[in-house]
């Protein structure tokens, strides 16, 4: 049986602190190594991760070193980006030659939602990635998805030729109401397609939890981290073929594949154990941002949005609030970047937020905040 960690390439180890087109490659070769060697095939990039730079770096680390056989590559075709006709044909022509293939093993339309599956059908994405397949240059067509559990089924009802899905599951959003992640897996399973997991460490937040919440875990197994909990959880669920997890570093790697090298299921015990984690979870986080940094691109006045929602939920759950470490953090990354409070509330930052967080809105509280008042 394939063993169900993925290796998501959106957040690998930087070279330079928050230059995200600069990586690290020979931690992430060494990370892509010890992948291997210990059975793991599955890597997953995308042609705007990292900068637009993370399928160069895929293909540095992992495709001029390793036997095409030895792994499997999954990109997403940007949807979020398709103006005219001609534009996928261009951009997957790039791609090939940015991952160094001739065929992708999965091959995804990128975070279809409303708007985005209106560009899709207008421009024939369906028929497009379909043409690639009858051509072999791709093996697996499927679609990322950020919406409701309504248009997940109308999706899937006019596009049967669709094999897997991706989609956003962790225990935190499982119940979660605009994210409808367990409503979205119900519709998934009810049309027979296995899913992909994506976020089941909720960019990294699952794996810093409150420690009341994490002592819950570790009574029950004291060697296991608070990451294992989330991608066991995730895995656990019938019809998961794979779990992404964004790892940045080669611990996180290691502890990874360790627990799921012999992966076992939950049990009721952990379960429970989890149920009673989420209250605590729920309870303490200002702002749920994954940080998966789609909302930065286009931003026209270049907010780090994901890294000030960061600060400013290390701030909320600081115990000293007469000196806030983090705001002086946010005067340091304001000096090559726009300030929150210099948002212009175009919110093309909203359309586009996977997570449905009222950015803009959100914005304020990080500038009241974090900004020193003169």
């Amino acid at each position: 049986m394939a063993l169900k960690l993925g290796f998501g390439c959106m957040r690998l180890p930087l070279a330079v602190e928050g230059d995200f087109s600069k990586v690290d490659v020979q931690t992430f070769e060494r990370m892509v190594d010890m992948f291997l060697e210990r059975g793991f095939t599955y890597f997953d990039t995308a042609y705007m991760y990292h900068d637009f730079m993370s399928e160069r770096f895929v293909r540095k680390a992992l495709v001029e070193r390793h036997d095409r056989q030895s792994f499997t590559l999954a990109s997403k075709l940007p949807t979020m980006m398709l103006k005219k006709v001609g534009d996928q044909e261009r951009i997957f022509e790039e791609q090939m030659q940015k991952c160094g293939v001739d065929c992708f093993d999965y091959y995804l339309l990128h975070s279809l939602n409303a708007a985005n599956y209106r560009t899709v059908e207008r421009l024939d994405s369906f028929g497009f990635v379909s043409r690639m397949k009858a051509e072999g240059r791709i093996r697996h067509i499927g679609f990322s998805f950020h919406d409701t559990a309504e248009l997940l089924d109308r999706i899937l009802t006019e596009h049967p030729e669709t094999e897997f899905v991706q989609l956003q599951i962790n225990y935190l959003d499982w119940d979660n109401e605009s994210i409808q992640s367990h409503l979205c897996y119900d519709v998934a399973r009810r049309h027979g397609k296995p899913v992909v997991v994506m976020e089941p460490v909720k960019g990294g937040s699952l794996a810093r939890i409150p420690e009341e919440a994490e002592r819950i875990f570790r009574d029950l197994h004291p060697d296991m981290s608070p990451a294992s909990w989330a991608i066991r959880y995730a895995a656990s669920l019938d019809g998961v073929m794979m779990v992404l997890s964004g790892m940045s570093t080669l611990e996180q790697l290691d502890d990874n594949t360790s627990f799921m090298r012999d992966f076992k299921p939950l049990d009721d015990d952990e379960r429970r154990a989890i149920a009673r984690a989420v209250e605590i979870i729920n309870s303490s986080i200002a702002i749920p941002c994954t940080a998966c940094r789609y909302c930065v691109a286009g931003c026209p006045k270049h907010i780090p949005i994901p890294d000030y929602f960061a600060l400013y939920n290390a701030d909320k759950q600081s115990v000293n609030h007469l000196f806030s470490i983090q705001q002086s953090y946010y005067e340091t990354y304001s000096e090559g970047h726009g300030k929150a409070s210099e948002c212009i509330t175009c919110r093309k930052c909203e359309r586009i937020c996977p997570q449905h967080l009222p950015i803009s809105d959100l914005m304020k509280k990080v500038a009241a905040t974090l900004e020193v008042q003169q």
